[in-house]
This record gives C-alpha cells, structure tokens and sequence, in this order.
C-alpha cells in the first residue's frame, strides 16, 4: 500500500512538473509576443505623432491662409469635386473613412497606404477652402493606415493586430487633441457601442501617451479652457445638469440624422456624383459668401472661448451643427469631433449661463457630452472632461457621460461600430448588429407601423 502510493505521488508530481513546465513556456509565449505588440505600438504611436504635428501644422497654415482671403470660400465646389473624384477613382476603400478604420480593427482587412496621404490632402484642403469640418476623422484613418501597415509589414494577425489597430486609434486622438488619457479610452471603446476592450489597455495607453509627446515635442500646442467654479452637487445643480445631459444627448441624435439625411438628399437628386459633389460645394459656398456664416467655417475654436465666457446664443450651435451637416453630407473630407466641440459648448454656455448664471461649467460639460453622445463613447467623454479640465468636476463628467449616451440611443457618427451590449432594454434586438443595421431595423419597424 505504501508503495502505491509513493507511485500515485510520483505521477501526480510528475504530472504537475510537466503542467508547469508547458504553462511557464505559454507564459514567456505570451511575454514575447506581448512585448513585441508593445513595441510595435510605440514604433506606430511615434509615427502617428509626426503625422499628426504635420497635420496640426497644416490645417493651421489652411485656416491662416482662409482667413486672410475670403475668396478661398469659392473654391469649395472645385474642393468637393477633386475629393469626390479622387476617392471614387483612387481611394480604393478610403472614402468610408473611419468606418473603414473599425472594419479592419475588427475583421483584419488590410488597408491601403494611400488612404493617409489622402485624408491628408483632402481634409487640409477643406479647411483651406471654408469647409465646416474637424481634424479627428483624418487623424484616425491616419492612425488605422500606419497601424494597418505596420502590422503587414511584421505580419502581425489576429488578436495582436486587432491590439496594434487599437493603439494607433489611441496614437491618433492622442496626438490629435493633446488628451492622452481619452485617447487611450478612445482606442478601447470606439469600435463597440457598450464595450471596453480592456486587453488592448496597455498598447492604447502607451500609443495615445507617445503619440500625445511625440507630437507635443515637435511643436504642437494644445490650449484648454477652465472651469470658472464647480458647485457642490446639491439637488438644484444636479438636475440642471441632468436636464443639460438630456438635451446634448438629443442634440447629438440631431447631429447625425442630418448628416444622414443631407447624404440621402444628394444621392437622391443626383445620380452623378460629380454633379452632387459640385452642387453641394456650391451650397456651402453661397452660405459662408451671401449670408453671413464665415464664422462657422472650419473649426471654429472661438466658439470654444466664447462660451466659456456666456458670449454665446443659440443661433451659434444651430449654425454651426447646420453647416457641419452640409459640409460631411456633401462630402468633404474631415471630422465631426472639433464641430462636436464647438456645438457642445456654445449650447452648455448659453443653458449655464440662464440656469446658474455661469457659462463654465455647462460649457465644458456640453463640450464633451455632445461629443460622446455622437460617437457612441461615455467613458471616453469621462476621461476627456478629467484631460481637458481636472478632476474637480469628475461627478458632472459621469453624469453627462452616461445621461447623454443613453439619451442619443444607438445612433452615431460611426455606422460600423459593433453594438455589443444595448444602451436600453428597449434596443435588446438590436444586439450583434452595426449601428447601420440597427437604425436600419428601427426605419423597417417605423414604417410596418405606419403600413398597418
């Protein structure tokens, strides 16, 4: 008996050494290739960073040039032409954008150097020419082409490449907006609506804070406007702040639905696309040129300032939202997250300043709730309220965060996003479908309902 069960113990001892052995040589397995991923990151984040300083330096250089000769304003239909023709005849699969961008993040389609030197071109030259527009859109489809690249040029696959595609998401916003805490948040959850993919924590942390640096060292400068007085959070603030939540969360639904719509309205009316893309650059031209709206072309960044100083009337966010529409519906190639910006803020501004007689607070609260509502990205819009203005208002950052999110449904800028997790019982069906395919299901049922 005693020698069986010296035996037992040998084998079980035997069975445990071999047990450690394979799971010590799976652990160093996943080391290497962890740390390869993670230097990759920094090598696309690096890349990313001088990308974006020269962006940054462009569209500056545009805006300069734009604004010191109104008559730029003229060339928005020869803009909108050359970008409609450039995409459709050499853009391969650019001209869907960041929505190209989560596509490959998530399937591992390849894309094509061309799409960053594109984005580049035609997004400085819609600000050159008056184009109300951002600077996000072209940063991320820069960031997903070189993490794209990177990734075929060290034949990174599967979940590693999902991680570097992630990474160079994050290199992007961070590089873009000098808020490298949102930008490592961005890179996890802009894919998805109601997840986080927390394995790609580590790549998106390190590629938003080297981009951030690396663009920061070249020569970009990042300014941030500061909450005047964060109130306690007494029962009254609260609801105005919950009550301004709702109303960004609906402003942002408004947002994308008229860039929906000004794109249908063109496909309609036209079935030449250089005949679209000249009638819509005509519309926009007319607007800045005849009836006052050169203060809404571009980014706009003074409306940022001017809200957080309760100089701003409703008329600014509807201007602005309206020209954004017209401007990304027509084609023109930028992004939505500086307009966002502006839009939010100059709303917050007015709601602070009627209900607590300061504009701050609601403005920076409206800078980033209308933001993330859009885009489908509550703890980004956390994190970017903490980047942007401190902590000292983080409470009002999670209500607006989540409040606003929930509010917008699962509309977003972003049709290719994967909805993982529903923002209400009421959207459960809409579960493993894209954002494309649940706002198509909800026009099904609206209009069943409407037939019956």
């Amino acid at each position: 008996m005693p020698r069986r069960m010296l035996e037992t113990a040998q084998k079980e001892l035997k069975r445990g050494a071999r047990g450690a052995g394979a799971q010590a040589r799976r652990g160093a397995g996943n080391a290497c290739a962890s740390a390869r991923v993670l230097v990759l990151s920094i090598l696309t984040s690096a890349l990313m960073g001088v990308a974006g300083w020269a962006f940054l330096a462009a569209l500056d250089m545009a805006t300069t040039t734009r604004e010191a000769h109104v008559w730029l304003f003229a060339l928005l239909p020869i803009v909108n032409v050359a970008t409609a023709w450039l995409y459709r005849n050499h853009g391969l699969r650019a001209q869907r954008g960041n929505n190209l961008v989560i596509d490959s993040t998530i399937t591992g389609t390849p894309i094509h150097v061309r799409m960053a030197p594109l984005t580049f071109l035609c997004s400085t030259a819609t600000h050159l020419a008056g184009g109300s527009a951002g600077r996000e859109g072209a940063a991320v489809q820069m960031g997903g082409t070189i993490a794209s690249n990177v990734a075929s040029l060290f034949h990174v696959e599967g979940h590693d490449r999902r991680d570097l595609m992630m990474a160079g998401i994050s290199a992007a916003f961070g590089a873009a907006f000098g808020t490298p805490l949102a930008g490592a948040f961005f890179g996890m959850e802009m894919c998805f609506v109601g997840k986080i993919d927390y394995s790609a924590a580590l790549y998106c942390l390190t590629g938003s804070f080297v981009g951030n640096a690396v663009s920061r060292a070249l020569g970009s400068h990042f300014v941030f406007q500061s909450i005047a007085r964060v109130p306690a959070m007494d029962a009254r603030t609260i609801a105005i702040v919950i009550a301004a939540a709702v109303v960004f969360g609906l402003v942002a639904r408004l947002f994308t639905l008229c860039i929906r719509t000004v794109k249908r309205l063109y496909a309609r009316l036209f079935t030449n696309y250089l005949a679209a893309a000249a009638t819509g650059g005509i519309v926009i031209a007319v607007l800045f040129l005849c009836l006052g709206m050169a203060p809404y072309a571009g980014l706009s960044e003074w409306m940022v300032g001017a809200a957080f100083r309760g100089e701003t009337t409703l008329v600014d966010p509807v201007a602005k939202l309206g020209m954004t529409a017209l401007t990304v519906g027509a084609g023109l190639q930028g992004g939505e997250v500086t307009p966002l910006f502006g839009i939010g803020a100059s709303l917050g501004g007015w709601i602070g300043q009627v209900t607590m007689g300061d504009p701050s607070l609601v403005a920076a609260l409206g800078m980033v709730g209308v933001f993330g509502a859009a885009l489908n990205v509550p703890i980004t819009t956390i994190m970017l309220g903490i980047d942007m203005f401190g902590a000292q208002a983080a409470g009002y950052f999670v209500i607006v965060g989540f409040v606003s999110y929930l509010v917008a449904g699962h509309a977003a800028v972003y049709p290719a996003q994967r909805i993982v997790t529903p923002k209400r019982r009421g959207l459960k069906d809409d579960a493993a479908l894209t954002v494309e395919g649940a706002l198509e299901r909800h026009r099904r049922e609206l209009e069943e309902l409407m037939d019956e």
